[in-house]
């Protein structure tokens, strides 16, 4: 078995390309920030706005291990986003909006319905009066979800020596540091397959994980998502049964994932469901295939993770949406850049992300 080791020039040679890229982007987004460059870029490449992706909102180790943002971070950002004039909307004023929006918007979106949303989260959208929508697999409501990034995270936070026969590799992770590293890279070798996920389930049970537990643990129940379906501020969007890389799915096993998924929300909170996050939402997940099975099941929209701004021509692909994730690791600079375009500026060719 391989030794990982903590240094990233010995881990991966093209993860210091990776670093560098890194780098370069920060600088480029730091000085188009300080010197005013990026409100310049934003009248021309902000589209008609955003949407800004979340998934947990906590103060807890466990969401800094996995990208979570804090309450404070959320309400810093969400004062700052109102204070540089960016209209907070709904989904179905996005949708509304695509052709001629009256001033430039974000669109506040959370994945997988974890519960801190309620104590942490939903405060500060009252207090803005921002818009959001909730993106719910059935399965972690009822409990059965496969959550493999929860078994993931709670085994490196009890282990300092994790062992992941699948990649026949150890990982040696004593500080939070070296924790954050090596899920990271265990997710990213997990994203080149997204069958992958099930070679952790021996490593799990080897370890006493319960991912039921888990699930318990870190996501609304029944009577919690139902209340909020009735917040006035609120969406509830289907997220697929079991969280599946629909892409990996024969085309009538996804199809059903889709639609079940509708159905049991539907009857859980008694309104219509019609707009979708297809799981993972990069390009090896979800692409026309599952753009045309979501149409066919009858919902309006469906969201990606792909990075970009919504744009005019997004009415005519409203089931290839781009998103832009939100992590406490990105400067203020560097999220101004994001949503104001100057990807555009730099890659024209990708302006309008669509399939």
């Amino acid at each position: 078995m391989l030794v990982a080791q903590n240094r990233l020039e010995q881990d991966n040679p093209h993860a210091v390309d990776g670093l560098f890229r890194l780098v370069a982007k920060r600088s480029i987004y730091g000085f188009a920030h300080i010197s005013g460059l990026t409100k310049i870029v934003r009248s021309h490449y902000a589209g008609c706005g955003s949407l800004l992706m979340f998934h947990e909102v906590q103060d807890k180790v466990p969401a800094a291990l996995t990208g979570g943002i804090s309450p404070r971070f959320f309400e810093e950002l969400l004062t700052w986003l109102r204070a540089q004039c960016w209209t907070f909307v709904s989904l179905s004023d996005v949708l509304r909006w695509q052709a001629k929006p009256p001033e430039r918007f974000v669109c506040l979106t959370f994945d997988d319905g974890y519960r801190d949303f309620l104590i942490d989260a939903l405060p500060v959208l009252e207090q803005h009066g921002a818009p959001f929508v909730l993106y719910i697999p059935t399965k972690a409501v009822t409990r059965d979800l496969y959550a493999w990034w929860l078994g993931l995270r709670e085994l490196l936070l009890r282990n300092d020596v994790i062992d992941i026969d699948a990649m026949g590799t150890r990982f040696t992770c004593s500080d939070l540091k070296h924790k954050i590293k090596a899920y990271r890279a265990i997710t990213s070798w997990i994203r080149q397959d997204y069958r992958r996920q099930f070679a952790l389930e021996p490593t799990f049970a080897a370890a006493g994980l319960s991912l039921r537990e888990l699930n318990e643990r870190y996501y609304l129940n029944e009577c919690e998502l139902r209340a909020l379906s009735r917040h006035p501020l609120a969406t509830i969007g289907g997220h697929t049964s079991s969280h599946a890389a629909l892409s990996t799915l024969e085309l009538d096993d996804a199809r059903v994932e889709i639609a079940e998924n509708r159905r049991f929300l539907e009857t859980l909170v008694q309104k219509p469901v019609i707009d979708l996050a297809y799981p993972y939402g990069d390009e090896n997940s979800c692409g026309p295939r599952e753009a045309t099975l979501a149409a066919n099941e009858g919902f309006r929209s469906a969201v990606t993770s792909r990075g970009g701004q919504i744009w005019p021509q997004h009415r005519n692909s409203p089931f290839a949406l781009p998103r832009i994730g939100i992590s406490m690791a990105e400067s203020r600079a560097v999220i101004d850049g994001r949503i104001s375009g100057i990807r555009g500026l730099l890659n024209p060719g990708r302006r309008v992300a669509t399939w």
